[in-house]
C-alpha cells in the first residue's frame, strides 16, 4: 500500500490540492521550486485522503476506474494508451472565434460553451488569470460563457484545486471541471467517497498533458524575452503565429522593464528553455504518471500533432469521447464545429513521444527505482531493464536535464549574468543528451536517405 506520507517524502507529489478536502493536516503551498507541494503538519503515518491521492498505491488505476466509469457506455472500446472510448476524432471549433482564442482547435471552450448554452451546467471550473498578486494563474469558477472565455488556451503554469473544492462544497451548483489527468484522476476518487461533490460536479473534460511545469518556465520564458523575473506580471504560452505551423508558436510576456509597462512576443524556437523534450522545470510526479489522454475523463482535447493537420496555423485539436451525453453534444453542433472520426491508433500517434516516455521510458524508471529498493508508486507499467542502451541513456539524461534545470535556474537568480549562467549550466548537459538522443549513424541515414530521395525525384523527371 501506499499512503500520502510515502508519496510526499518520495517527491511524487504534483500539488493536485484534492487532500486537504478530506485531511485538514494538510494543506499545500510552494516549494523552492515554484511546484505545489502537499504538506504535512502533523506527522501521520496514514491519512483519510490516502485513497484520492493520485500518485498513492490505495488509490485506483486509470483501467480500473475507467471501466467503472465508461464500461456501460454502449458501443465502448477500450485502447491501451487513450484508455476507453466511444468515438475518436480530429477536429477544430467554427463558430464564435473560440478556434482563434485558443491554444489549438478551440474545441475545450465551445465544449464549455455547449453545456452552458444548454443549461447543463451553471458554472465551470477551469484555470485562468490570477487576481492574486505574485500569481499568474490559478482555479477559479466561472459562470457564463464570457467569464469562460478569459480562462482560453494552455497554461504551462502550476495549479492546484484546494479553493474550488471548497467552493464546489459550499454552493450547490452543477459543474464541469477542465484538469489534465492526474488532477481528473484525483476529483473522480474524491467524488467516489463524496457524494456532495459527486452530485455537483457533473462533467469532467480533460486535457492531454506532457507534463506540469513549476513557476521557473514562465519566469525562464519572460527573462530570456528581456523581462526580469521580478517584474513579470503574466505570459501567453500559446500565442499563435499566423502563416506558421501550429508547433510553431510564440510567447507574450508582460511586465515592467525600467519602470515601464511592457509586452514582448518571441517565438518558442527562440527561447532556450522550451524544448519540451529536455523537461525543464518538471515535476517529479509527472515522470511517474502513465496517463497521456486523461482516461478518467468525459471527453479529452489535445493538440493534433500529425502530418496534415500540425502545418494550420490556427490549429486543430484530437478528440476522445467517452460517454454518450458528450458524444451526443458536439456531434449536434454540425455547422459550429469540423470533426473528421479518425482511428484511436491515430489519436494514440498524434501523442507518440509523450506515450513512449509514458511507457517505455516509465518502465525503465520504475527499474532504477526499484533498484534502489525505495518506494515508489505502483503504475499499470512494469519496471523493466529490456530497452535498448542508446535509450536507457535518453532516459537518464532527460532526468538529469529536469533535476539540473532547478538548480541552474536557481542559480541563474543569484547570478548577475541572469539566463545567461543558467544556459552555461544547462548546455554540457543538452550536449550530451542531444549525442544519445541523436546518434551519428541516425543522422547519417537520414542524410543518406534525403540525398537517395532527391536523386529518385531526377531520374524519375
Amino acid at each position: 500500500m501506499g499512503t500520502i506520507k510515502q508519496v510526499i517524502e518520495g517527491n511524487y507529489c504534483i500539488g493536485c490540492g484534492v487532500c486537504p478536502f478530506l485531511d485538514t493536516n494538510l494543506s499545500i503551498s510552494f516549494n523552492e521550486n515554484g511546484e505545489y507541494q502537499a504538506v504535512q503538519s502533523v506527522d501521520s503515518v496514514t491519512s483519510p485522503a490516502d485513497m484520492i491521492c493520485p500518485f498513492a498505491n490505495s488509490s485506483l488505476n486509470e483501467d480500473t476506474l475507467g471501466k467503472e466509469l465508461f464500461s456501460k457506455q454502449n458501443g465502448i472500446r477500450h485502447n491501451d494508451e487513450i484508455g476507453y472510448y466511444l468515438k475518436t476524432y480530429v477536429g477544430y471549433a467554427i463558430s464564435d472565434g473560440f478556434r482563434d482564442r485558443g491554444s489549438s482547435g478551440g474545441m475545450v471552450s465551445w465544449i464549455i460553451a455547449q453545456l452552458f448554452t444548454k443549461n447543463k451546467i451553471d458554472a465551470v471550473i477551469h484555470v485562468k488569470e490570477s487576481p492574486e498578486q505574485g500569481l499568474m494563474y490559478s482555479y477559479q469558477v466561472s459562470h457564463s460563457i464570457e467569464e469562460m472565455e478569459t480562462g482560453a488556451k494552455s497554461k504551462y503554469y502550476p495549479i492546484q484545486l484546494s479553493n474550488v473544492l471548497d467552493y464546489v462544497k459550499n454552493h450547490d451548483e452543477r459543474f464541469a471541471i477542465v484538469g489534465i489527468p492526474c488532477f481528473i484522476k484525483a476529483v473522480r476518487q474524491l467524488e467516489a467517497i463524496d457524494n456532495t461533490i459527486a452530485s455537483r460536479i457533473r462533467y469532467h473534460i480533460g486535457l492531454v498533458c506532457g507534463h506540469l511545469k513549476s513557476t521557473f518556465f514562465a519566469l525562464s520564458e519572460a527573462w530570456e524575452a528581456g523581462i526580469p523575473p521580478q517584474d513579470v506580471t503574466l505570459v501567453d504560452f500559446r500565442y499563435k503565429l499566423p502563416g506558421h505551423a501550429a508547433s510553431d508558436y510564440a510567447i507574450k510576456a508582460e511586465g515592467v522593464v525600467s519602470g515601464k509597462e511592457t509586452e514582448v512576443v518571441v517565438p518558442t524556437r527562440d527561447l532556450s528553455t522550451t524544448n519540451w523534450g529536455y523537461g525543464y522545470f518538471k515535476y517529479n510526479a509527472c515522470e511517474y504518471c502513465d496517463d497521456v489522454l486523461a482516461e478518467t475523463a468525459d471527453i479529452t482535447c489535445g493538440d493534433a500533432w500529425l502530418p496534415g493537420y500540425d502545418k494550420d496555423s490556427s490549429g486543430t485539436n484530437v478528440v476522445v469521447v467517452r460517454t454518450q451525453e458528450m458524444l451526443d453534444l458536439i456531434t449536434s453542433g454540425a455547422n459550429e464545429v469540423h470533426l473528421e472520426e479518425v482511428p484511436a491508433k491515430l489519436v494514440a500517434q498524434s501523442q507518440r513521444s509523450g506515450l513512449r516516455h509514458r511507457r517505455e521510458g516509465l518502465a525503465y524508471r520504475l527499474y532504477l527505482k526499484d533498484r534502489k529498493n525505495g518506494w515508489r508508486p505502483t503504475k499499470r507499467v512494469q519496471a523493466s531493464n529490456h530497452i535498448p542502451y542508446l535509450r536507457k541513456k535518453v532516459y537518464e539524461d532527460r532526468m538529469e536535464l529536469t533535476e539540473q534545470s532547478f538548480v541552474a535556474f536557481r542559480e541563474a537568480l543569484k547570478s548577475p549574468k541572469g539566463m545567461k549562467r543558467f544556459n552555461e549550466i544547462m548546455q554540457p548537459i543538452v550536449r550530451k543528451y542531444q549525442r544519445v538522443d541523436n546518434p551519428i549513424h541516425r543522422r547519417l541515414l537520414r542524410k543518406m536517405k534525403s540525398v537517395a530521395k532527391k536523386m529518385h525525384k531526377k531520374l524519375t523527371k
